[in-house]
């Protein structure tokens, strides 16, 4: 059945929110707050099926696949209204946890700066498809263009597709993780299983392109042309094939500009959840510092990368789950300042161990405003305070969003 609703407000997804005829709360995607639209609800699902009047911050949306395509939820909107949308998202996360903080303007992002992505693929007795998910659904979007990510991924997508077409067992759909490393793009397929002599002879032929930097399938080295690397203040980042590094450079940049301002000529400086380490590097230019990450292979790539580095203070590398074993403060209080950026989760058990330390300086990372403010509450009620946040926009056109916050005792 097609009903009219007029959208109260976004959620924290990105989606309108109205209530429907019968007092439902109904979550429809694409519009903005204000809008009159026509939806009809499939199940547990809304859809929108026509604006009658539209927000005068809606924008024609630039890519051919917004609507299908799930990554994107926020291209419609106008960018000032969107960027001003997203950092009230962290200023309400605060809220929640009764922090009132100066929370900076939101730092934007570029198009086609998204330098990381992880696709979804699939063959089919038709081909390969490879692109991203439908929203709320296992349908998997063929893409050939992107307005979000760097010229480079989109450049090798058919280059992406060949590859695929030779490791994807049928109707078996596989995780495809591109870097585009300074030197090349960083290939990574999971889920096809360890390939074969045959497919490896096949896959052979990809290592004459030099686009192509290195290509790990399941585990397996096919074969590298470069080892990819990432500048990183005075060092050289050394990504693990499919591994975590920051989405876009631009956004790296921007958070560890923040860092770096914060921490001062602070040290010795500890860098937790330090990944391969996009702020180890560019603090170990000030100071000496201690790297703690939880997985062997990121612990390699910080050590691997200290080699190489010149003109910087001591780096060392540490393994330890900070989730299960969190520094304490007898061992927090030998250093002077602290960076933490876990993931999604947060780091709360790290948090209350830090909020009874006696760090000076606190630099918190954080792509989840939620855990984000839960952290900082923890803190807070410590005896720290909160000089200030800054919202990053690394996630163009998603509802997520990063964020800095920095800390004093």
């Amino acid at each position: 059945m097609i009903e009219t609703v007029t959208i109260e407000r976004l959620g924290h997804s990105g989606d309108g929110i109205a209530v429907a005829g019968d007092g439902a709360r109904v979550f429809v995607p694409m519009t903005l707050a204000g809008e009159t639209v026509e939806i009809e609800r499939v199940g547990s699902q809304t859809r929108l099926v026509r604006i009658l009047a539209a927000s005068p911050e809606r924008v024609p949306a630039a890519c051919p696949n917004f609507g299908r395509c799930g990554i994107c939820a926020l291209e419609h909107m106008a960018a000032p209204a969107y960027l001003e949308w997203k950092r009230e998202q962290v200023v309400a996360a605060l809220a929640q946890r009764g922090i009132t903080a100066d929370v900076a303007p939101m730092v934007p992002i570029a198009p086609q700066s998204r330098r990381r992505a992880i696709f979804s693929a699939i063959r089919t007795a038709k081909g390969v498809v490879l692109g991203f998910h439908e929203r709320g659904s296992e349908t998997i979007v063929d893409i050939d263009t992107c307005v979000v990510l760097v010229p480079a991924i989109i450049a090798n997508l058919p280059r992406l597709k060949q590859i695929a077409a030779r490791v994807l067992p049928r109707f078996k759909p596989a995780r495809v993780t591109v870097l585009a490393a300074d030197n090349g793009l960083d290939v990574t397929f999971n889920g096809t299983g360890k390939p074969e002599r045959k497919q490896l002879e096949q896959l052979a032929e990809f290592a004459v392109d030099r686009g192509i930097g290195r290509l790990t399938v399941e585990g397996v080295e096919v074969f590298r042309n470069a080892l990819p690397e990432l500048p990183a203040g005075p060092a050289r980042l050394l990504p693990v094939p499919g591994g975590f590094t920051q989405a876009a450079a631009a956004a790296e940049t921007a958070m560890a500009e923040a860092v770096t301002a914060h921490i001062g000529s602070a040290g010795p400086v500890a860098d937790l959840f330090a990944g391969i380490g996009t702020f180890t590097f560019r603090l170990a230019a000030r100071a000496p510092v201690t790297a703690v990450e939880g997985e062997a292979d990121l612990v390699a790539a910080i050590e691997a990368a200290a080699r190489r580095a010149n003109g910087i203070k001591r780096v060392t590398a540490r393994r330890r789950d900070l989730f299960r074993n969190p520094l304490a403060p007898v061992e927090l209080d030998q250093f002077g300042a602290v960076v933490f950026d876990p993931p999604a989760a947060g780091a709360k058990a790290q948090s209350e161990m830090l909020a009874k330390s006696k760090v000076p300086r606190i630099a918190a990372v954080s792509c989840n405003p939620a855990t984000l403010a839960r952290d900082a509450r923890i803190l807070l009620d410590g005896g720290y305070r909160l000089t200030r946040v800054i919202p990053v926009d690394q996630f163009l056109f998603s509802a997520e969003i990063e964020a800095v916050a920095l800390f004093t005792r």
